[in-house]
Parts: C-alpha cells; sequence; structure tokens
C-alpha cells in the first residue's frame, strides 16, 4: 500500500479517531465548501443544488433524501453533486437529532395536536417493527412532514442566496486571477526577445 500506516492504529486510537477526528471537524468543513466552490457550474446550478439538499434534509424520509434532492434539483436545472453535497452537509447523524425535533414539535404546533395527544405515548419500536405505513402516518410522519415546511424553505431560500453569492464571487475571482496569469505568460516571451 502507498499510503499505509508503518504502525496499524490500535483500537483505542481508532476510536478516538472516531469521536474526534485528527485534522478536526473544521477541516471537514473547509473541504466541502471548497468542494462546492470549485464545481464548473453555473453559480444558479451550484445553488440550486445545494438548496435541494438543504431542502429534503427537513424531511423525515432519510433513505431516499439522495433521489429526492436529484428530483428537484434536476428541476430547477441544478447541479446533481451540489445536491448531493448539500444532502450530506445537511443531514447527517450530528444534524438529524436537532432536525427531527424541530420538524415534530412545529407539526403538532401547526396541527394543534399537543392537547389531543397529551397522555398518549406512541410505541415507536412497535410502529417500525410492522412497518404499516398507514399506522405510522398519523402520529409519526405526517407532522413531521408538516413541520418540516417552514424551516426547509426558510433554509434553502437563505443557502440559495448565500450559495449563489458566494459563488459567484469566488468563480470571478478566480477568472480574474486565471486571465492575469495567461497574459503574464503570454506577456513573458515577448519581453525576452532580445532588440536587433
Amino acid at each position: 500500500m502507498l499510503f499505509r500506516r508503518r504502525k496499524p492504529a490500535g483500537f483505542k486510537e481508532k476510536m478516538r479517531e472516531l469521536l474526534w477526528p485528527r485534522k478536526g471537524f473544521l477541516r471537514s468543513i473547509r473541504y466541502l465548501t471548497m468542494r462546492i466552490l470549485r464545481l464548473s457550474a453555473s453559480p444558479h446550478a451550484v445553488a440550486a443544488g445545494v438548496a435541494a439538499g438543504a431542502f429534503v434534509s427537513w424531511t423525515p424520509f432519510v433513505g431516499v433524501h439522495f433521489i429526492m434532492a436529484f428530483v428537484i434539483s434536476y428541476f430547477l436545472s441544478g447541479n446533481m453533486v451540489a445536491a448531493a453535497l448539500g444532502c450530506a452537509a445537511f443531514g447527517n447523524p450530528l444534524t438529524y437529532p436537532f432536525i427531527w425535533g424541530i420538524t415534530w414539535e412545529i407539526g403538532h404546533l401547526l396541527l394543534s395536536r399537543e392537547d389531543h395527544l397529551a397522555g398518549q405515548a406512541v410505541d415507536l419500536a412497535a410502529l417500525f417493527h410492522k412497518l404499516n405505513f398507514s399506522e405510522l402516518w398519523k402520529p409519526v410522519l405526517e407532522p413531521m412532514l408538516i413541520g418540516a415546511i417552514p424551516p426547509a424553505a426558510v433554509t434553502s431560500v437563505a443557502l440559495y442566496a448565500l450559495t449563489f453569492y458566494t459563488v459567484k464571487g469566488f468563480q470571478t475571482r478566480r477568472r480574474t486571477r486565471l486571465t492575469e496569469r495567461a497574459r503574464l505568460r503570454l506577456a513573458g516571451p515577448a519581453s525576452d526577445i532580445p532588440s536587433v
């Protein structure tokens, strides 16, 4: 192996690396940011893809987030890679507990169910074991889906605007830098020609 460690990592080191990466969590955030900025698509396509990924991350349908993001991104003329990166950045195991809690509370608030379900317990383990969609819809999926709409709309619009202007500025600066570099490269050999 080309990049293998000389001394394999032990169990303790693997567990520490899992809980707290050696390079820190900011490195992965910087990587995702640079990966999104360097996409060779228009600022609208990149921003629409990221917004689609963030929008579907609020929904309770965890297994199909990428597919939903691709479909929404396709209809918005967005970039599929940006949609996947938006899903991965916004909807991940660190954010899902907060997303689910927020959507649950907003859904019950919008459906005015707080007093209706007070004192009733929902046995999620039994509902997921049966996998009966009709029994799972009313107590769990409906409030989470209704509650996902307001924060998903606000988040996706804000991320669209932020991503659009950031990508546009990055691409403009990069284009200017590359043009200047090409101009200097073309002007360099001409100045080396000796005058007769």
